[in-house]
């Protein structure tokens, strides 16, 4: 019960975080720009694309040879280039993926919980440490390996996010599950 109550509290306060991070603080708008062209660029890549997709721009068709993927390569060198996520249907349910995220946030919280509770000697310290290097190995691992190919816009507001989301689960996971029963 002591860990299914701690991974409910770490969800919970993961779960804060990330609103302040995504909507209060708007810490991942360079990843989210506007632009007052949306309309005609939107309606342009819906005569592009006949399914949603993810599609990296320039790249070669599959089973390209290494040789004409090398000279693409080297053609694109120094121009312009684009990632895009088309989807054919706007449907942000905010109420599902609200209740997903929080599914997502109670399980890796409660892994995590599960892998320290087979710690010898734990401790407030251990624990802390321990939620702080979780929180940068899912950014070594996610966002810097995304950036380090496509220099995404957002790095410092992941990093940011993950420090501060496994530092404060750290901090509570550290206080609740090393103190002495009363």
């Amino acid at each position: 019960m002591k860990i299914f109550i701690g991974a409910l509290v770490g969800a919970i306060i993961i779960f804060l975080l990330q609103f302040l991070s995504w909507g209060v603080l708007n810490l991942h708008r360079a990843a989210q720009q506007y632009t007052p062209k949306q309309d005609e660029i939107l309606s342009y890549l819906n005569t592009q694309f006949d399914s949603s997709g993810g599609y990296l721009m320039p790249t070669t068709p599959l089973g390209t040879s290494s040789k004409e993927m090398e000279e693409q390569q080297a053609q694109s060198k120094g121009k312009p280039w684009a990632q895009v996520y088309y989807h054919t249907s706007y449907d942000a349910s905010m109420p599902v993926n609200m209740v997903k995220n929080f599914i997502n946030n109670f399980l890796m919280v409660l892994f995590f919980c599960w892998i320290i509770s087979g710690y010898t000697a734990n401790s407030f310290g251990k624990t802390f440490i321990a939620a702080i290097l979780v929180g940068l190995i899912i950014f070594m691992h996610s966002s810097y390996t995304e950036y380090i190919w496509y220099k995404t816009f957002d790095l410092y507001a992941h990093l940011t996010d993950y420090l501060l989301t496994w530092g404060f689960t750290g901090l509570w996971l550290g206080w609740w599950l090393n103190r002495r029963n009363a």
